[in-house]
């Protein structure tokens, strides 16, 4: 368990159809308006990341998709202080050409871009747009060399690099990010995600799970990086319904569920799970996803952060307690939930690691 505070970011509905797969109302909007304004809305409410998705094909309530690079610099354009993780997809995005437009990014914004290395789970998008699909661990093999690449043209000279996917030779890119890097994200839950994050990566995503679930998870992922000699920080995502009740939370919770698009859910569900089975061990990050999981795109409600203020701040320590360094959060509606959240949660949280700190300081 870390003893810095834990860290709160939000999905960017920048692709429409808001964070379930449900007809409910979602008071949430994938244009730049809305979404300029739920930006400075997180920033002021204490939120640290934001992070931009990646789809380039329809499906599953997301008609609409606007590319994250550019959005990620329009909503960085509009704050001060967050920092927007871009989503990136290898295959579709070279490395000299996203190191480049990252780069530029970080130095037009002192250094507040950050990336998230997607190795790909949706077959019959890469066949839309004519990219080989590669097998499971092939992907990560693709994405490490990826990010191999990316640390080496921002951090050198005359890079040279010879890989089974990419090759540059004495490859000099100036201007260089602003000092850090970049932070350099990535999800997964199978054998081949965690292996790779520990030997490349700063933050890695899992889905939601239980407290218990992601010790597990973060165990092992803590082990392989310490023989990297390496720390890799971990976030968890997770849906959030904030109410006054714990009644009210739960009604919105069997609202969502009771009017689920099955069809669409059924839909994501098979490419998930065949993503899944594609790994030699047959896990990946939704292998034991329920129906009511799936309706929420990564396993939020498993999280468990649905009820009352109070109860959702217990259950954020507890996510720490068990090693998550940040949360990443989906809402129903988007710019007042965070407003919400930023004001009757937030500074829960930050009282328990206060009174934390405080009693170990104290024995």
């Amino acid at each position: 368990m870390t003893t810095d505070p834990v860290k709160f970011a939000y999905w960017v509905p920048n692709v429409s159809g808001g964070l379930v797969i449900s007809n409910i109302e979602q008071r949430t909007s994938w244009d730049i308006d809305y979404n300029r304004k739920l930006a400075q809305i997180a920033e002021a409410a204490g939120f640290d990341y934001a992070l931009s998705q990646i789809r380039f094909t329809a499906g599953y309530g997301a008609d609409n998709q606007h590319e994250p690079v550019a959005f990620s610099h329009a909503l960085l354009a509009a704050t001060e202080k967050l920092k927007v993780i871009a989503a990136l997809l290898p295959g579709p995005w070279n490395p000299a050409i996203a190191a480049k437009q990252i780069a530029t990014i970080s130095q037009l914004t002192q250094g507040r871009i950050a990336i998230n290395v997607v190795s790909g789970w949706f077959r019959g998008e890469f066949h839309a747009i004519g990219e080989p699909w590669l097998d499971h661990d092939e992907r990560y093999r693709r994405s490490e060399e990826f990010i191999r690449a990316l640390r080496g043209i921002w951090g050198q000279d005359d890079f040279t690099f010879k890989g089974d996917f990419y090759r540059f030779n004495n490859y000099t890119m100036k201007p260089k990010p602003a000092d850090p890097q970049p932070e350099i994200f990535q999800g997964g839950s199978s054998r081949a995600a965690r292996d790779m994050a520990a030997r490349v990566s700063d933050w890695y995503f899992t889905n939601g799970n239980t407290p218990e679930g992601l010790a597990a998870q973060v165990d092992d992922i803590r082990g392989k990086a310490d023989a990297e000699g390496r720390r890799v920080k971990v976030g968890v995502n997770a849906f959030a319904i904030a109410r006054e009740t714990e009644a009210e939370a739960r009604a919105v919770l069997d609202e969502i569920v009771a009017k689920a698009n099955p069809d669409a859910v059924k839909g994501f569900a098979h490419e998930v799970k065949n993503a899944g089975k594609a790994s030699p061990e047959g896990e990946g990050n939704w292998a034991k996803s329920t129906f009511e999981d799936l309706v929420q795109y990564n396993d939020g409600f498993r999280s468990n952060l649905i009820g009352t203020p109070e109860q959702i701040a217990e259950r954020i320590i507890a996510l720490k307690d068990a090693g998550a360094d940040l949360i990443l959060l989906g809402f129903l509606h988007f710019q007042e939930e965070v407003e919400f959240f930023g004001k009757h949660v937030i500074p829960l949280v930050r009282q328990l690691e206060a009174d934390r700190a405080q009693k170990v300081a104290a024995e």
